[in-house]
């Protein structure tokens, strides 16, 4: 079983003692980068302007990626530096694999949001843990990322979904400030969700003693996809 909401947060939290400021710089220089991505998407006068935008914001996938990880080295004391601008950027020396995972996740998720709501809901918290896989397992890419996370979120979409809802009021605290907020509240609920992915890791390898997905387990990965 893994710890409760309120340990994760606070664990969390302990994670980033004395490097909130760092963290907090960390997370401005992301929203600007992406924020001028996405500047150009709106700002775009005609049909190319727009698709170069669009295509230049997708490229940017990975930088996401490389920002989350930051928090997972963090969590694991891996990086006497773990907040160096130049971690935002790591996904790129692994692109290929980084970016068509992830982009094939965001299909996977994009397409059940057409069936339903709900379910595309569903499929994205069963998806969340594909990010950290990338990470700790470089064997794996495309479906069998994707598929593992499957595997470690059977039993734990609902646990991830009300960690999320924990931090509303942290969110509405952020409007009041004008967004300023957000600078301190990405970094804590990355820095949570990381301890999440390690807690959710370990009871799994603990159930299946750390052997790879088995082909009924990736059958019905693929069925339930």
């Amino acid at each position: 079983m893994i710890s409760s909401t309120s340990k994760m947060r606070q664990q969390g939290a302990t994670d980033l003692r004395g490097r909130w400021g760092e963290a907090a710089l960390f997370t401005f220089v992301y929203f600007v980068i992406a924020a001028i991505f996405s500047g150009t998407v709106q700002a775009g006068s005609d049909l190319f302007v727009t698709g170069l935008g669009s295509a230049l914001s997708i490229l940017l996938i990975p930088m996401g990626w490389g920002y989350g990880m930051t928090f997972l080295a963090n969590h694991r004391h891996e990086d006497d530096d773990p907040f160096s601008i130049g971690h935002l950027f790591d996904g790129y020396r692994d692109f290929v694999r980084v970016f068509l995972t992830l982009l094939l996740q965001r299909i996977y998720i994009f397409l059940w949001m057409l069936l339903l709501i709900v379910p595309g809901i569903i499929k994205a918290f069963s998806y969340a843990m594909t990010p950290y896989i990338l990470r700790d397992r470089p064997d794996l890419k495309y479906n069998g990322a994707i598929e593992l996370s499957m595997a470690m979120m059977r039993g734990h979409k609902a646990d991830l979904f009300w960690l999320y809802l924990s931090f509303i009021g942290w969110f509405l605290l952020c409007i009041l400030t004008l967004g300023i907020g957000s600078f301190w509240l990405g970094p804590y609920v990355q820095s949570t969700v990381a301890n999440f992915y390690e807690e959710v890791k370990a009871e799994f390898e603990g159930r299946s003693f750390e052997r790879p997905i088995d082909a009924n387990e990736s059958n019905y990965s693929k069925s339930e996809r």
